[in-house]
């Protein structure tokens, strides 16, 4: 015999309605789950997400921008000091980086441009293309053809001109490579010019 059971849970508070199908039989499955409901923790829980969700609804109706993330300034580009044109190293500027960190391989580079004539602000960047490249600034990089050093020279004992430690002091080596470099190139940014057309300088 058909019929139709309803369950109402909870008093005024919510009504659920379970309606039994001809042939489904009373007080099984989800006629108990729905009996029971009304005393069960299912009630809190879900009375808990509902207070969760109007409060949700509330708050994005309620919001707004606080602030705009600030984006980090770019290098400037450098201008040379003749005309005021842009140094050039294949067609790009040259970037002025900040002054590296004291106690540094790159630090002692940049401290040593002057003594060659170049501004330290104008050819550091150039030089540190080369050889963050060629060495990682570490002064025992060493590569499959015996090239050695920060300035990696072929062989390194070619160093031995700038200082009877140059295979231990980086300064000794920057020393080196800057000669190096003047001599042939005329300047780092140059010598960077070079390396970009090359893979090498």
């Amino acid at each position: 015999m058909a019929t139709a059971v309803t369950a109402v849970a909870g008093i005024a508070v919510t009504g659920y309605m379970v309606v039994l199908r001809p042939g489904h039989i009373p007080g099984s499955g989800a006629a108990i789950a729905a009996a029971a409901v009304s005393g069960s923790r299912a009630m809190a829980v879900l009375e808990q997400q509902r207070q969760q969700i109007i409060v949700m609804d509330a708050a994005s109706h309620t919001m707004h921008m606080v602030g705009v993330p600030k984006v980090a300034a770019r290098p400037t580009v450098q201008a040379a000091a003749a005309g005021g044109s842009t140094v050039a190293a294949g067609n790009s500027p040259v970037v002025n980086l900040p002054p590296p960190n004291p106690g540094t391989a790159q630090r002692i580079a940049y401290n040593m441009l002057s003594q060659f004539g170049w501004a330290p602000s104008t050819y550091y960047s150039c030089l540190n293309n080369i050889w963050s490249r060629e060495s990682g600034w570490n002064y025992l990089a060493q590569n499959a053809s015996g090239a050695f050093g920060i300035p990696q020279a072929l062989p390194g004992s070619k160093m031995a001109s700038a200082g009877a430690d140059w295979a231990t002091n980086p300064a000794t080596q920057i020393k080196w490579g800057l000669g190096y470099i003047q001599g042939r190139y005329g300047d780092p940014c140059q010598a960077w010019t070079f390396w970009q057309g090359n893979g090498f300088y």
